[in-house]
């Protein structure tokens, strides 16, 4: 995932579209950022921690938090991946609308860009759920010749891809496991893994990340039941 805003996704999305092309619609940024906002003071607060302590556990700055809480400024993607892992929540966690209903119905222009390659591919992070597990769900799509490296996720993670057009090879631990269209790939991703377009032609994906339910201590190493 590349540190990267989400409003500079979107600025690169829109010029790479040409100047007479429909905008896509999208969520506001503001609504991102005040989401972001809520869910990042209520997890510390729920969990009685200083911003000090949010600090040392995610590598964020106090100064970038105070912003972040204060809707202030439109965080990175890795910064935002940083907070999430401290907290043991999913980066949808912390972007989910804070008014959420039980049935949500979503446009996938309305999908952050969370990812966009070298040469021209995305992914998308169409939803997110944290009741009852994390689950997200991600609409991927790889230029010719394109690679993705993910970090290694929550212990427990899985992940599950299926290839809707193309070809692609998932590496995990260093073995290649090549998935054509129509096929499904499930494996442990809290271990290091990519997924690569070889072939000269656009590959495109689903991919459905499961989570255990739990917090992640990381002074602790494991996984703490919810409060």
């Amino acid at each position: 995932m590349t540190d990267t805003t989400i409003e500079r996704a979107r600025t690169a999305e829109h010029a790479d579209a040409g100047p007479h092309a429909p905008r896509p619609r999208h969520l506001p940024l503001d609504e991102i950022n005040a989401a972001v906002a809520l869910h990042v003071r209520a997890l510390r607060a729920g969990r009685g921690w200083s911003l000090d302590e949010l600090s040392g556990r995610s590598g964020v700055s106090k100064g970038m938090l105070v912003q972040i809480e204060g809707c202030r400024t439109n965080p990175s993607v890795g910064t935002l991946a940083r907070i999430a892992d401290a907290f043991g929540v999913t980066v949808a966690r912390l972007l989910q609308p804070a008014a959420d209903r039980s049935v949500h119905l979503s446009e996938i222009d309305d999908a952050p860009v969370l990812w966009r390659g070298g040469r021209g591919g995305t992914g998308r992070m169409l939803r997110g759920l944290s009741d009852p597990g994390f689950v997200e769900l991600w609409d991927w799509r790889f230029a010719p010749q394109e690679r993705y490296e993910a970090e290694e996720l929550l212990p427990g993670t899985r992940t599950m891809v299926h290839v809707l057009v193309g070809q692609v090879v998932v590496t995990v631990d260093g073995a290649d496991h090549q998935v054509q269209a129509g096929q499904t790939l499930d494996f442990r991703s809290d271990r290091a893994h990519a997924c690569r377009n070889d072939l000269d032609s656009p590959a495109r994906l689903v991919m459905v990340v499961t989570m255990p339910p739990g917090e992640l201590d990381r002074r602790r190493g494991s996984a703490i039941a919810r409060r």
